[in-house]
């Protein structure tokens, strides 16, 4: 299965020029749903969901708490996508659409903003066999990675300037885990955002977002996401 990195860039700095440049401090500051207990999960077991079960493993407003706004679904646009200086993410290559997702048929997402709009959280959720989306993933993240400086154009629109590092992904949750801060900069303003990957068997979880709000929601998201009707 051919993942289409360019999509999942993308999708991340569509975010990202969106959201408001927001200190973690500014985030914490506010009244959050306390987080759930790590639960130490390995495997949500090997059963590939369908989209329409995933949907009512997504976060909703009642498991993040009060001041979170669920968003509407923005319509796909496809563009021409073109990755200067990182030659990694141009082999991955593939079609790219902004605001869209990793090319995993069975998926679902959900994006929230927190504070009047000052800051978001997105979810997606995806289900095939463990070792496709292991590979998918991972690849993405070792090319993402692997270039700490590099600059995305969509449609012949404004460069975007992408930094990237990667993070010490949280142990004990899931079989497999990956995390990354992106900087994205353009017209002089630059916003961070944190994205964190947890594989629980047959099941991928992608959090980005306001790195603060990641950090308080991962475990709930996979608490719901791995838990068995």
């Amino acid at each position: 299965m051919r993942v289409r990195v360019a999509t999942t860039i993308l999708g991340i700095t569509a975010t990202l020029l969106v959201l408001p440049a927001c200190s973690a401090d500014s985030v914490d500051s506010q009244p959050i749903a306390a987080p759930s207990p790590r639960t130490g999960k390995s495997s949500s077991g090997n059963t590939v969901l369908p989209s329409a079960a995933l949907e009512t493993r997504l976060l909703d407003e009642s498991d993040l708490g009060s001041g979170y706004l669920r968003k509407p679904e923005r319509p796909a646009r496809h563009d021409d996508i073109t990755v200067i200086g990182c030659p990694a993410l141009n082999e991955l290559g593939g079609d790219a659409a902004i605001g869209g997702s990793l090319s995993f048929p069975r998926k679902a997402k959900v994006s929230f903003t927190y504070g009047g709009g000052s800051s978001e959280v997105a979810e997606e959720l995806y289900s095939g066999r463990g070792d496709t989306l292991s590979d998918g993933i991972g690849r993405i993240f070792e090319a993402m990675t692997g270039c700490p400086t590099y600059q995305v154009i969509a449609g012949g629109g404004t460069p975007i300037s992408m930094a990237s590092q990667k993070l010490s992904p949280p142990r004990g949750l899931g079989d497999e885990q990956w995390s990354q801060i992106l900087t994205a900069s353009t017209a002089g303003r630059s916003t961070v955002v944190k994205q964190t990957a947890i594989r629980a068997g047959s099941l991928l979880l992608v959090v980005s977002g306001s790195p603060a709000l990641v950090d308080r929601h991962l475990d709930r998201a996979l608490d719901k996401a791995t838990a068995r009707s």
